[in-house]
């Protein structure tokens, strides 16, 4: 399927090459040599040739070549006449590029493939200033900043399981285009997806509105009100639909007249369109949130927040958190966080490979000790500790949980809700659950000096300690503790493990496709694998794939083991995305001597890598590679999720 073709002129040198204008013409382009430059015996004449440069600017350029080499001094061609204002770099860059028979194109005037798009995730699509335009067979023909670039070819080459055909993009062009494809490529997803019951209401509501709106003649604030019947049905409707779809937040985005008021949910960590409402409903919608969270509908200048028990208006038992967020033109958005008050993920469903179980179960049966995990916001740290101390929660022992907010609950554990704003803050409940006889304590997050340094005196008097931190990798975590002031050699004795994480998509199970994977895909997946944690060879790569065969191998019928590679397809269980659900990736350290020294010598975080790796640490690439071999993701998923 193939976007239409995007208007408008390029206003560079590269305007000049004639640009295609769907997948066959750009096809048809990549065959030949797009410019007279391409054939020009040396780059004078290309630059003439390109008509950037008169015959006379370069005769006058090569003369002054030849005085200052005369003088000993030794200038390029290009750069003099760059030095001397005659053309710009990117005029320079463009020139080169066509000269070498390098292909420059305008997205601007070209329709890029959704699918193509889909193959490079939007994150490494902006970070790395790249594009996909198209597929060809095993091809697939990307936009570049840097066609050059051979540590970013092979990562996409990698990602994409394609052949890379690498195109030079006109100056300036990139950005506009990548925003303007994803957000294409999103109305494609969401164009997908069925509508079910509760999003089919909540239009019907929305139109309600507006047709009550168009029969009345009154002022706008007068017409609907918070209070109005049909927009609080529309707004349970809204929170029961986020609910049944398992979304994490709901996003309200208002926008001056008239522009449209855009609602879209996060699922599986994306945030996807869900229901567009006419712009002069915008007041009426926050108002009406504000009152459900007990927030202040007459401050429109300071952010606020707020909670909504959904139990209280009819709905399930749920807790959303708002935060409100004063923007442009004196309009607010709203922002809603599910937490639903689920139970905990038994430990052998969060992801975790068998050994990383056995070790990290291991460590929560220690007395005494200090146990991390560690991650960025809304990487499931909370329900990786959860998981942890449902394992352990039994009579025998007595559990407190410090939380902001109580996002997860379980009987037997005494957990408690902090409130900064009366000085109840996880150093305070740490200092009260110590006169409280614990067993076990969890604390919701390590945010300062004070929590982190009751949380390794209580570690060393004879109490098991959770907590999380915001940190990259495990080996940070040590780094990031001693520089906020941790005592080296208290925290070093303290410490058991330190698990890190992401989520990643899973693969949908009821549409996903194998087929055997080739030699050379399961190569490119070992040297992956390898990359930066040990110097590998041929005889290294084969004794990686072996082990796959072994661990995770197909039978053949013939005595041998083969390795599948896993496509996603899309179908109406996953709206057309081709993942449904998250996992979770790990990295599990734990400590020992080496690592014990490391951290009483205050040693970077690299040496302490090293060190883990020595150990048996496997990294979070590693085990999201495991997890592509298993057919449990994408490859290009556990690269998004590990790229630091």
């Amino acid at each position: 399927m193939t976007e239409p073709p995007l208007t408008g002129q390029a206003d560079s040198p590269a305007t000049h090459y004639p640009e295609p204008r769907n997948a066959h013409e750009l096809w048809a382009l990549l065959q030949n040599p797009q410019s007279q430059a391409h054939g020009a015996r040396h780059l004078g004449e290309a630059l003439v040739q390109s008509g950037v440069i008169s015959e006379q600017q370069l005769r006058d350029s090569l003369k002054t070549q030849f005085e200052e080499r005369k003088l000993g001094i030794h200038r390029q061609l290009g750069q003099q006449m760059v030095d001397k204002g005659i053309l710009t770099e990117q005029q320079l860059r463009h020139v080169i590029a066509g000269w070498l028979g390098n292909r420059v194109l305008d997205p601007r005037l070209y329709a890029f493939e959704a699918d193509a798009v889909a193959m490079v995730p939007q994150v490494v699509a902006q970070r790395e200033a790249v594009l996909p335009l198209m597929q060809h067979e095993d091809l697939l023909v990307v936009l570049m900043a840097d066609p050059l670039d051979q540590r970013l070819l092979d990562e996409l080459r990698f990602m994409t399981q394609r052949r890379i055909v690498p195109v030079l993009a006109a100056p300036g062009s990139l950005p506009a285009a990548i925003a303007r494809a994803y957000e294409r490529q999103a109305t494609v997803v969401a164009k997908r997806q069925a509508p079910s019951n509760n999003h089919a209401a909540a239009r019907d509501l929305a139109l309600d509105l507006q047709t009550a709106m168009d029969v009345s003649n009154e002022p706008e604030a007068d017409v609907v009100s918070e209070s109005d019947n049909t927009l609080v049905r529309l707004i349970n409707s809204l929170i029961e639909e986020a609910i049944a779809q398992k979304a994490s937040d709901i996003h309200i985005e208002t926008e001056p007249a008239p522009k449209p008021v855009k609602i879209r949910f996060r699922l599986d960590g994306e945030l996807v369109r869900y229901l567009e409402v006419e712009s002069r409903f915008r007041y009426a919608l926050v108002a009406r949130i504000k009152i459900m969270a007990g927030m202040d509908i007459s401050e429109h200048r300071k952010p606020q927040d707020g909670k909504i028990d959904f139990a209280r208006f009819g709905g399930t038992k749920t807790e959303l958190r708002v935060v409100t967020v004063p923007t442009t033109g004196g309009l607010e958005d709203v922002v809603l966080r599910l937490l639903a008050g689920s139970k905990p993920m038994p430990m052998d469903a969060i992801g975790l490979s068998p050994q990383n179980l056995k070790d990290l179960r291991r460590m929560a049966l220690k007395p005494y000790g200090l146990v991390l995990v560690c991650g960025p916001t809304g990487s499931g740290k909370t329900t990786t500790l959860h998981s942890l101390i449902s394992d352990i929660n039994t009579d025998s022992r007595k559990i407190w949980t410090a939380e902001d907010p109580i996002e997860i609950t379980q009987a037997g554990l005494r957990q408690v809700q902090m409130n900064p704003r009366i000085g109840w803050t996880f150093a305070a409940a740490m200092r009260t659950f110590l006169r409280a006889d614990p067993d076990v304590i969890m604390i919701g997050e390590m945010r300062d000096e004070e929590t982190a340094r009751i949380a390794v005196e209580a570690s060393l008097t004879g109490h098991l300690v959770l907590s999380t931190l915001h940190t990259n990798s495990a080996p940070e975590s040590i780094t990031r503790l001693l520089e906020i002031g941790i005592d080296p050699f208290n925290f070093s004795d303290s410490l058991l493990a330190i698990l890190a994480q992401r989520l990643v998509r899973r693969l949908c199970q009821k549409c996903v496709q194998s087929r055997p994977a080739t030699d050379d895909e399961l190569q490119a997946l070992a040297t992956q694998y390898l990359d930066g944690v040990q110097h590998t060879d041929e005889r290294d790569i084969a004794t990686q794939i072996e082990r796959w065969k072994t661990d995770h191998g197909v039978d053949d019928g013939q005595g041998g083991r083969y390795l599948r590679t896993f496509i996603k397809k899309g179908c109406q269980v996953c709206e057309g995305r081709g993942l449904k659900g998250r996992l979770g990736i790990y990295e599990l350290m734990l400590n020992d001597e080496e690592i014990r020294h490391h951290i009483r010598h205050r040693s970077s975080a690299g040496d302490i890598r090293a060190s883990a790796l020595r150990a048996g640490m496997k990294t979070l690439r590693q085990d999201g590679i495991d997890k592509v071999v298993q057919g449990l993701t994408d490859i290009s998923e556990v690269i998004a999720a590990t790229n630091l």
